[in-house]
């Protein structure tokens, strides 16, 4: 049995459960919520398992050199939003006096991931028109 089928079927298995806990909520069974947690965190943990085993087999598998270049630019852009980003930019009083102990390290750290999605997003974004281009003119 492959891998393949084996993770059809747990994915078949966790549709019938979640299914199952569904309808348990819709009776206004609350103790279903966690049952439904449990069940976030197993399938959460069985996700980052197989995504870590993938990404290390196809590192050892392909192409070194692509892989750290390509982890290089990441760490990159999440190093230039991090300077890019202030944390003064923001009046923290209103949060503060709701209780909310927001500071100037916990505003930079905002801004610097949403900096880091508008780097990476564009990154995405010149990727798919480079590649669609090429594509397009090779034919």
């Amino acid at each position: 049995m492959n891998l393949y089928k084996i993770i059809k079927y747990l994915a078949f298995g966790f549709g019938i459960i979640g299914i199952i806990l569904t309808f348990m909520i819709m009776s206004d069974n609350l103790g279903a919520l966690d049952y439904i947690l449990y069940l976030t965190y197993l399938i959460l943990f069985i996700i980052i398992a197989l995504v870590l085993i993938y990404v290390i087999k196809g590192v050892f598998a392909g192409n070194i050199k692509k892989t750290l270049l390509s982890l290089g630019l990441f760490l990159g852009a999440l190093i230039i939003s991090y300077f890019l980003s202030s944390g003064t930019d923001l009046d923290l009083k209103p949060f503060n006096d709701k209780g909310l102990g927001i500071t100037e390290s916990i505003s930079k750290n905002v801004g610097a991931g949403l900096y880091a999605f508008y780097i990476l997003m564009f990154g995405a974004i010149v990727a798919m028109l480079v590649a669609s281009t090429k594509k397009m003119f090779n034919r």
